[in-house]
């Protein structure tokens, strides 16, 4: 029977009993009804799984007692820096979501020339919190023992100005290069992804100018929460772990 992975933002170690932050206890007592003597798994995102086994379940929270640890590797030998667009609502939930499921290093959301999507200091904090929530989850679904970062939303050209080193790609139906004929990455490589909107031409002169190379993924013209994600999958098998 599969056993229950969840993410707590909390130090573990074998032999510790800790009480579960708030929404972990919420999943394990309210949702999934376990009970004293049930197990589950526990991951921080430092690599590894920890069983775990629930001590008391009650209206004042979860307390469980640590097992031994389990050193788990899934992360892609291709590390995928995502830059995308901020999308409205649930579009944005289901980018973090895939693209974590298919392995992605990083997630760093941001507002352009088009962005339908404006954010004050305290939405966007609130915003951020949210998204960690997403990216962590689907961690635990996907068996995931690392979490991706995902930064606050902010400008794309303070976005750019913090990227890691590698090939640079963005996605423009009208683009000479595709996949096919793509050089291998490497190790590590960044991929933008526009808003509802699209890049404006501000937009493109940017990430043209931080040495972005445009690329085309087939005749068609791919909405916000597709492209990014068929992108990933279409690199991850090429150069990740997909194969």
């Amino acid at each position: 029977m599969r056993v229950t992975r969840v993410h707590v933002d909390l130090p573990l170690a074998t032999g510790a009993r800790l009480a579960l932050p708030e929404e972990a206890a919420a999943y394990l007592a309210r949702v999934l009804r376990l009970q004293p003597g049930d197990a589950c798994v526990l991951f921080n995102g430092d690599g590894n799984d920890y069983e775990a086994r629930l001590l008391t379940v009650g209206k004042r929270g979860v307390e469980v007692e640590v097992g031994p640890a389990t050193a788990v590797d899934r992360e892609s030998p291709l590390r995928v820096t995502l830059l995308q667009g901020v999308a409205r609502g649930e579009k944005m939930d289901w980018i973090l979501q895939k693209a974590t499921e298919l392995g992605v290093a990083a997630i760093l959301p941001v507002s352009s020339d088009r962005s339908e999507v404006r954010l004050d200091q305290a939405r966007a904090r609130k915003r951020l919190a949210h998204w960690q929530g997403i990216v962590a989850s689907a961690c635990g679904q996907c068996g995931r023992a690392r979490v991706p970062l995902v930064e606050a939303p902010t400008r794309l050209e303070d976005a750019i100005a913090r990227l890691p080193a590698g090939p640079r790609y963005l996605l423009d139906p009208g683009a000479a290069e595709s996949i096919a004929s793509l050089a291998a990455p490497g190790e590590h490589c960044v991929l933008a992804v526009g808003p509802e909107g699209g890049w404006s031409p501000r937009d493109r002169g940017l990430l043209v100018d931080a040495g972005f190379t445009g690329v085309r993924m087939g005749p068609r013209i791919l909405r916000t929460e597709t492209a990014g994600i068929a992108m990933i999958a279409a690199l991850q098998a090429r150069y990740g772990d997909l194969a």
